[in-house]
């Protein structure tokens, strides 16, 4: 039998105008579908004009500017549903989908299809369950001991795993897509018995304990930031910015 690393994946990845899941959007988002490793992926990208100015701090980061945006953006109510969309039928083909971070991607999803939709994530998987893969969650608690920074670009070095044209949407997705069967190789005596549902419980645990200890760190160094233990998806604030 195929291991899950070695068969279906999907990847999903967005860019935005900030890091603050409740109030920041999506600016542009791909997802990558790849039937097994070497095929040629598949991939579908969205540009969003959302509504609100980009920083110039996102746009340093992306290279999507305001007048780019409003020239080639599409209005982000039709978008969300796409993407929402895209995903189902990833859950329905029973491909694991490959999220980077996947607590900040899935979240401001969320927010988006609330915002836009009068909607919410959960409400597309009732029917299907969405399988999430999440490099750097299944590093890190794999390979606990390892110095250094897990950004994306870190995992690409470190699993020798090529990542052309860093912050574009499709560029990182397939790259963690790729990271996260390079992972599922390099750990195959403690993965190859586990399926991709199995993994979702443990990511979420794994998450958790990872969460609290990273809590633990900003509270010796006299850091106020609060660490979210939620894993793939931070339930929604009573206050979210609408």
């Amino acid at each position: 039998m195929t291991c899950w690393y070695e068969g279906p994946l999907a990847a999903f990845d967005t860019e935005t105008t900030g890091v603050d899941v409740e109030t920041d959007r999506i600016v542009s988002a791909a997802v990558v579908v790849q039937d097994a490793p070497g095929t040629r992926p598949r991939v579908t990208r969205w540009l969003v004009n959302p509504g609100v100015p980009v920083p110039e701090a996102a746009t340093e980061v992306h290279g999507l500017t305001d007048e780019y945006l409003q020239r080639n953006g599409r209005w982000p109510a039709p978008v969300m549903y796409e993407i929402a969309e895209h995903l189902t039928e990833q859950a329905a083909a029973g491909r694991p989908l490959v999220v980077m971070n996947a607590p900040f991607d899935l979240t401001i999803l969320d927010r988006e299809l609330r915002r836009h939709r009068a909607s919410s994530l959960d409400r597309w998987f009732e029917s299907s369950r969405l399988l999430v893969l999440d490099p750097r969650v299944l590093d890190k608690h794999l390979d606990r001991y390892r110095k250094g920074r897990r950004t994306l670009t870190d995992l690409c070095a470190h699993y020798e795993v090529t990542l052309d044209g860093a912050h574009d949407a499709g560029a990182d997705a397939l790259a963690a897509l790729d990271v996260v069967r390079a992972v599922g190789r390099r750990f195959a005596a403690r993965l190859e018995r586990l399926s991709a549902g199995e993994l979702q419980a443990l990511q979420a645990g794994w998450h958790a304990a990872q969460a609290r200890g990273l809590q633990a760190w900003f509270a010796r160094s006299g850091t106020p930031e609060v660490v979210d233990t939620a894993w793939p998806l931070r339930p929604e604030l009573p206050a979210a910015a609408a």
